[in-house]
């Protein structure tokens, strides 16, 4: 079958199971937005407001579904404003395919009127990319894409199609059930497994790429490897489990919560690997590091063996990576060998699969550990900080234990970055993975209302609703046309203390309450700004006046509409417990 290099590019989306793309068009993608159009039935696209927001909502749609996130932008500025979209999914492992138009493959190099060299921008911050430059490698390119996105550690990958290659005319040979060419697939629309259970469909892939999958499927362990981890396993007396944002990306929660209880091990959690052991689980300590619980941060400090699951040892989880867990030997399970010693030295390693690692050490295992913890965990639990239970009119705590009583266990729950992610992350009780969607790498301040939206349309079923702060939310809030727009019931909560929060707790612990820049005396009205959007908006300043917002915005929601609610919170609030840069992670700030 002859067909435009666009037609192409829709085709082969389909086969690799896209339902659902975000982008914004331009010059360069006309060609690609036109065959959009006329296959809308097949393919969904979701017209954002901002690029970087429809790298953002393909980010959410991959972290609360598994699949592959597919995000469009033209060429030039609209390339560029997708890198830090790219960026943040490449620190999380969040698989995504970037597709950027650019100039005709004659004017590359020359300085042409919205060209730039997005491959080499973006070299740093994805696993792979690829710039096409004849319609005849379209198809494999866009195969092999997929395959680097959700193999081994997933990532996001960039495909850059110049504009006369979606214009030119190329055979398109569907892949067969064999893995051949020449037939079309029975199956239009394959399932897309999470990323550590392969490539959907490992036989139905080109030659080239199916050379490509033996390369990328990473390292694999020995049984050497597994004896060594079941043995220091097996004689720990005091072991903890560090566990990130890998278990849920391998799908292994249900194979955590039972090495943990075989071991009856306490389990800290990393910001990405939080859901991956629900909170009221006995023993799950909750988050770890620089605002980490005591019970966490303890245990793992008095630890004889630490179990690091899916996990990198960030900064944030260390602090002070000489004092980190010295008294402990240190087992590092990951899919990733570049992780292994780059960070913190290990006693053993195992690379491969967390789940297939997981299962295999559990048979090696006997029926029950034991271990000497002697109740030190139920202890340390009970010591929180005095903020947590400050009087004020209105607590972050209160509002963010009020709304999760409505929203219910499986809402999808979406924070951008500052104090209230990590309120969030200490007081909201999830209880399953892909449920907590924010930046934990890099940080990023806007992530969250273009991911909730993505999430949403990935998930229709479930609540979903975004946390945020007044500055994060002034750089997403022309995403509110986008929820408008397409109907999604999702609920924004802003914990307005009209100042940058987390800057400002640093100015004024360490700073001399030298608060530079952070305050943000100005406008908008957020309930006037949703009202712009089409969005109904309360305003809250105590504790009855959110109760009664809360309850308009659950009818909002019930009606199909979108709500938000403006919370007015003290600007001196503090998220406690804190960890001082420099510091082991046991000496905080409470």
């Amino acid at each position: 079958m002859l067909y435009s290099g666009a037609r192409i590019l829709i085709e082969a989306l389909v086969e690799q199971g896209v339902d659902t793309v975000f982008g914004f068009p331009g010059g360069a993608v006309l060609f690609i937005y036109d065959e959009l159009f006329k296959h809308r039935d097949r393919i969904r696209h979701i017209l954002v407001s901002h690029e970087q927001h429809a790298a953002h909502a393909a980010d959410g749609y991959a972290r609360s579904s598994g699949k592959v996130g597919v995000c469009i932008a033209t060429s030039g500025p609209g390339a560029t404003n997708l890198v830090t979209g790219i960026a943040t999914a490449a620190m999380d492992s969040v698989p995504l395919v970037a597709i950027t138009g650019n100039v005709s493959v004659p004017l590359l190099g020359k300085d042409s009127f919205q060209e730039v060299d997005i491959a080499g921008i973006t070299m740093p911050v994805v696993k792979h990319n690829w710039i096409v430059k004849d319609v005849k490698d379209l198809a494999e390119v866009i195969r092999e894409a997929f395959i680097v996105a959700r193999t081994a550690r997933p990532g996001p990958v960039l495909i850059d199609i110049p504009k006369d290659i979606t214009s030119a005319m190329g055979e398109w040979i569907p892949l067969d059930d064999s893995g051949g060419k020449g037939r079309v697939k029975k199956q239009a629309r394959p399932s897309l497994p999470a990323a550590s259970e392969g490539t959907a469909g490992d036989d139905a892939v080109g030659a080239r790429a199916r050379r490509l999958l033996e390369r990328v499927r990473g390292a694999t362990y020995t049984e050497e490897d597994l004896d060594r981890a079941a043995e220091l396993l097996g004689s720990a007396q005091r072991p903890v489990i560090y566990a990130g944002g890998g278990v849920s990306i391998s799908n292994a929660s249900g194979e955590l919560t039972q090495l943990a209880e075989r071991l009856n091990a306490p389990v800290a959690l990393s910001l990405m690997g939080i859901g991956a052991l629900p909170r009221e689980h006995r023993l799950c300590t909750g988050l770890i590091g620089m605002h980490g619980t005591v019970a966490s941060n303890k245990a793992v400090q008095k630890a004889d063996l630490l179990v690091a699951v899916g996990a990198r040892f960030s900064d944030r989880v260390t602090s002070r990576a000489d004092k980190f867990a010295k008294g402990a030997k240190i087992l590092h399970l990951d899919i990733d060998p570049a992780e292994i010693n780059k960070n913190i030295r290990t006693e053993a390693w195992v690379v491969g699969d967390i789940k297939d690692i997981i299962r295999k050490l559990l048979k090696k295992l006997p029926p029950a550990v034991k271990t000497d913890w002697n109740g030190e965990i139920e202890k340390w639990k009970t010591h929180v900080p005095a903020a947590h239970h400050r009087k004020t009119k209105l607590h972050p705590r209160f509002i963010i234990e009020e709304t999760a009583r409505g929203l219910g266990y499986d809402a999808l729950v979406a924070a951008d970055v500052g104090q209230h992610q990590m309120w969030t992350a200490q007081f909201y009780p999830f209880s399953k993975p892909r449920s907590f969607l924010t930046s934990g790498g890099l940080g990023t301040m806007g992530f969250g209302l273009g991911a909730i939206l993505g999430a949403k349309i990935a998930n229709p079923k479930r609540p979903a609703a975004l946390f945020t702060g007044d500055g994060s939310f002034r750089m997403n809030c022309a995403e509110m046309a986008t929820i408008a727009a397409y109907g999604l019931p999702i609920l924004i909560l802003i914990f307005n203390n009209r100042t940058l929060g987390m800057v400002r707790q640093w100015q004024a612990l360490f700073y001399e309450e030298r608060y530079a820049e952070t305050t943000l005396d100005r406008s908008p009205d957020f309930v006037r700004l949703a009202g712009a959007y089409g969005l109904l908006g309360y305003r809250a300043d105590d504790e009855d006046s959110f109760r009664a917002a809360l309850d308009g915005a659950w009818k909002e929601l019930a009606r199909g509409r979108a709500a938000l609610i403006d919370a007015h919170i003290d600007p001196d609030e503090k998220v406690l417990p804190m960890v001082p840069g420099g510091r082991p992670i046991d000496e905080q700030i409470l």
